[in-house]
């Protein structure tokens, strides 16, 4: 059996947590305190594997679409005109406010999950532990987690609360004194957090050939060395940004896929290209992101879904226009189609695409999901090397990390650009790439491409306040010292 893949299904039922209080910015450690005198013997280890158990929550398998790819260019809402999931239709033409539940959601389920690794840290710290590697690796663990939420929440609304460390004494958490959770910090301080949390994490993570297959995708020293370069590029700090690329590349732990449509097939799943993933298969069927294929699955008849987070026209048109039939072919099912499995899809479904790497061919209609979701991958790290290399005008080096991800799917190689025009070429890389992984919208935030992408797709992008999501209302009444985004 992979992983944790029993433990983070049946962790939530077992233990209690770091879980909210009235105001989830807070930390409650009553729970926790009823887990630590309950006759179990609870580890560090069962806490730790209850972060990763986080990321497979139904949030991910449904909010998540909605503030990811939704919202961009990539994706319609999909399933059927009166079916408004929730808030979809409105995130899908940017006529949302700060009462939409995806929003409340994720801000939720990110506080939570930070709570959760916070309370992971300063438990394992106490515990006891003899073996100081191993007590070390699980810290870095929580910390490499704990700097993917805080990334994932200051992309998202900017300023944002750290919510502060936590110490135990006489089996109570507290919280750090000087956290003040009505107020945000600034992003770069919450950069600075993250970059702190990734720092520590590379010094005592193990490389991936190090851990023992039970491990295979817990984070490693390359999954922070990754995700670090990626912070660094969103804070265009494109020295940085290289360096850890190349540490991730140089390490000899990671390489391309031969194939581009092996990337989502199970044979694949923590292989040569996977830098970190969810972790969703065993040995028999295992709960993995809660609905998050049957969400997105075929509607109607032959389908096995509701139908949701449908590739646009502008998509196809994107890659038609690059002549990329291999990464079009292996991204997007299209009505009518024989998958490669052997299911046919009828033409009469209810949408005309639908997103193919969250297709799942033996668990495809159940809400339980045994497909491992890709979250960092080796082909990403070149694409963050060819912009940064760009940027600092090393155009070999830029044009040799992009031309690889090329090669892949039979794409000629690019020559001959200046750094404008091969700065345009790795971003639209980035899209085909990495469609339906969850960043093309801060991809064309970040970039500046926003307004002039979302009105080729037909929606109004308003200037100085789609570039961060609201503060939720309900966040807002809880702490009404804080403050809310522009326009919002």
């Amino acid at each position: 059996m992979k992983l944790f893949t029993k433990i983070t299904i049946s962790l939530v039922a077992t233990l209690a947590l770091v879980s909210c209080s009235e105001d989830f910015l807070d930390v409650d450690s009553r729970e926790n305190i009823e887990a630590i005198d309950s006759n179990e013997n609870i580890t560090p280890e069962q806490f730790l594997n209850g972060i990763y158990g986080m990321y497979t929550d139904y949030a991910y398998a449904f909010s998540w679409l909605g503030i990811t790819e939704i919202i961009s260019d990539n994706a319609d809402k999909g399933s059927s005109p009166t079916d408004n999931g929730a808030d979809k239709n409105l995130l899908d033409n940017l006529t949302f406010t700060s009462t939409a539940t995806s929003v409340r959601e994720m801000w939720t389920q990110w506080y939570k999950t930070i709570g959760r690794a916070s309370y992971s840290i300063a438990f394992t710290e106490t515990y006891g532990l003899q073996d100081e590697e191993y007590k070390d690796r699980l810290v870095g663990e929580a910390k490499f987690l704990r700097a993917l939420t805080y990334f994932y929440l200051v992309r998202s609304f900017g300023d944002v609360t750290i919510q502060g460390d936590i110490t135990i004494e006489n089996k109570e958490a507290i919280l750090d004194p000087e956290s003040n959770l009505s107020s945000r910090n600034s992003k770069e301080e919450v950069y600075a957090y993250i970059e702190q949390d990734l720092l520590a994490a590379i010094e005592v993570l193990p490389t991936k050939s190090e851990y023992a297959s039970k491990d295979l995708g817990r984070a490693t020293k390359g999954a922070a060395q990754a995700l670090l370069a990626k912070v660094y590029l969103y804070q265009q700090d494109y020295n940085q940004a290289l360096e850890y690329a190349n540490l991730v590349i140089n390490s000899g732990q990671y390489g391309l896929e031969a194939n581009y449509e092996d990337i989502w097939r199970e044979y694949t799943e923590n292989g040569t290209e996977s830098i970190f993933e969810i972790q969703a298969r065993g040995e028999v069927i295992a709960h993995g992101v809660q609905q998050y294929s049957q969400v997105q699955g075929a509607r109607g008849p032959s389908g096995w879904g509701w139908g949701f987070n449908t590739p646009t026209e502008n998509l196809v048109a994107a890659f038609d226009a690059e002549g990329d039939e291999i990464r079009k072919d292996a991204t997007i099912i299209f009505a009518g189609e024989t998958l490669w499995d052997g299911r046919e899809v009828s033409p009469s479904v209810e949408n005309p695409r639908y997103n193919e790497k969250a297709y799942s061919s033996a668990n495809s209609g159940a809400a339980d999901g045994d497909k491992n979701i890709r979250v960092i991958r080796y082909a990403e790290v070149l694409l963050i090397k060819a912009e940064a290399a760009n940027e600092l005008g090393q155009t070999s080096e830029a044009l040799s990390a992009l031309n690889q991800v090329r090669q892949r799917v039979e794409l000629d190689d690019v020559v001959g650009l200046g750094q404008i025009e091969l700065r345009q070429k790795i971003w639209n890389e980035r899209r085909l790439e990495l469609a339906f992984e969850h960043d093309r919208w801060f991809d064309l935030i970040r970039t500046g491409q926003a307004e002039q992408a979302m009105q080729a797709n037909g929606k109004t992008y308003v200037n100085g306040k789609h570039e961060l999501f609201p503060i939720p209302e309900n966040q807002l009444i809880q702490t009404p010292q804080m403050t809310q985004n522009p326009g919002w």
